[in-house]
């Protein structure tokens, strides 16, 4: 048994902004996570932050594009939140190390992304802004005397009693399961990208932070909302990473094999048009047979300008001297999740959720390039302010051990394929109801609705699918309910 002020569990750009302000008012952390340090999304993200900074923006245009790529679903009040503070969030993030990439003058530079109506995203190495960032906030939390870090250790379950958490139940590599009691409860372990068989996600994520908060009767929202990126590198089949949307920001143009642009006549921005168009589009080529590229010819010193990808694609036998890289979509981002407020809070006292694990409604029906990093800075910080606000108390309390028992469960891949199947980048009104059907009858024997097992006999393998069944579920019924199609949630007959 462990006891911390603040657990949080998880180690991406949210997880860590928020350890990293709470450590700053000595206030005692440790942190849970999956894998190790840099097995996140937020190290992963080639796409940079969006960030009124320039003297030809301002954070109103911020929030008009961020909220007509939402579909105007977003919660403005959060949306205005996340925009009018960005720009003090990032000078305080560069004032403790952060370099982001700037021209022989020292002036930052300012790139374009879908859906932006003007250059605001700065970057960091080119194309590597998420994996500088994560390397930032390690060198600031690393050795710090308020701060533990517990690696390769995922959250089983929360422990929640009438209405409050208590903190969360673990289970090392070595399977050793611990009990930790926190006065908060910070669940910022991400989405639900490993669920679908083509990710951009880090090979830790599965929806075990919507499972998990959903065992504990934490309200959850928008589900039905997965964003696809358009342009993974996909060859004959299989997706080998993210292609940043920067290089079609740079000049990159959509091509099918017979050299015509796809995206002519589908949006007045055509390749810059919002992620959901483009994905779809590309996507009906694809499963027309036809093969998809970027073409990349009009981007001088690409390898320059674009080391990550390039060395991608040159590890996986792309030349690119023909200036021609295959694409497929990919899942991508989740704007759906735990419900909570721009401080974290949830309905449950003393836990909270930030990041993509939570749901804001900051990103609407679909997320504006580049505001993920952006977030997780901004309501990592806000939540960390919350608690440093209002404190609770260290208190124990009981947990017992359910005797649930999930058998005969089905492969990793099993799931994801049915998934990309029935509640993919196109669903059909009249199938959703075969994939819930599917999932349900894993649910153990006995039981109305996904809920804790009996650890002791159950492994982490074992828990993990278990949290991709409850996920993916939890994602097939939203889809099902929303029967109009709305930004990345596209429904037909």
């Amino acid at each position: 048994m462990t006891k911390t002020d603040v657990l949080i569990i998880g180690s991406g750009i949210a997880a860590l902004s928020t350890a990293y302000r709470l450590a700053r008012y000595n206030i005692n952390v440790t942190v849970v996570t999956k894998g190790g340090k840099k097995d996140s999304n937020s190290a992963l993200a080639q796409g940079g932050i969006s960030v009124a900074l320039s003297q030809e923006d301002n954070w109103r245009l911020h929030y008009r594009d961020t909220l007509m790529a939402g579909c105007y679903l977003n919660d403005e009040k959060a949306v205005e939140r996340l925009v009018s503070l960005a720009p003090r969030t990032l000078l305080d993030f560069m004032g403790a190390g952060m370099d982001f990439d700037r021209n022989k003058k020292g002036e930052l530079l300012f790139g374009r992304e879908a859906a932006h109506s003007l250059n605001r995203v700065i970057h960091a190495g080119g194309d590597a802004t998420g994996l500088k960032a994560m390397e930032q906030l390690i060198k600031n939390t690393d050795n710090n005397e308020h701060i533990t870090f517990r690696l390769y250790e995922p959250a089983l379950d929360l422990i929640v009693k009438d209405g409050r958490c208590y903190g969360a139940l673990t289970r090392d590599r070595d399977g050793v399961i611990h009990t930790y009691y926190a006065g908060s409860t910070v669940i910022a372990s991400g989405g639900i990208g490993g669920l679908y068989p083509a990710t951009t996600n880090d090979k830790t994520i599965t929806g075990d932070s919507i499972a998990i908060a959903y065992r504990a009767g934490c309200k959850l929202k928008n589900l039905e909302f997965v964003q696809f990126h358009p342009t993974m590198l996909t060859i004959e089949g299989h997706a080998y990473g993210l292609v940043s949307e920067a290089v079609r920001g740079a000049g990159a143009l959509l091509i099918n094999d017979k050299g015509e642009r796809i995206m002519e006549g589908v949006h007045p921005m055509k390749e810059l048009a919002p992620r959901d168009v483009v994905a779809r589009e590309v996507y009906a080529h694809y499963l027309k047979g036809e093969k998809i590229y970027l073409n990349i010819s009009a981007i001088s010193d690409f390898k320059q300008k674009f080391p990550t990808v390039s060395g991608i694609c040159e590890s996986h036998g792309v030349d690119l001297s023909e200036n021609l890289i295959p694409v497929a979509p990919g899942a991508h981002f989740h704007m759906g999740g735990i419900k909570a407020t721009s401080e974290g809070r949830t309905d449950i006292k003393g836990l909270y959720a930030v990041g993509e694990a939570a749901c804001t409604g900051v990103h609407g029906a679909n997320r504006l390039a580049s505001n993920s990093l952006l977030e997780g800075l901004v309501f990592g910080s806000l939540t960390a302010d919350y608690i440093i606000d209002n404190p609770l108390p260290v208190q124990e309390a009981d947990y017992a051990m359910s005797k649930a028992v999930a058998e005969n469960l089905p492969t990793k891949d099993e799931i994801r394929r049915k998934m990309m199947e029935f509640v993919g980048i196109v669903r059909h009104r009249s199938e959703t109801d075969s994939i819930i059907k599917w999932l349900d009858s894993f649910i153990p024997q006995g039981e109305k609705n996904f809920v804790s097992l009996d650890y002791n006999k159950t492994d982490n393998e074992q828990a993990e699918i278990y949290n991709m069944l409850t996920a993916g579920r939890l994602i097939a019924v939203a889809a099902a309910e929303r029967k109009d199609s709305i930004g990345a949630h596209c429904m037909v007959e």
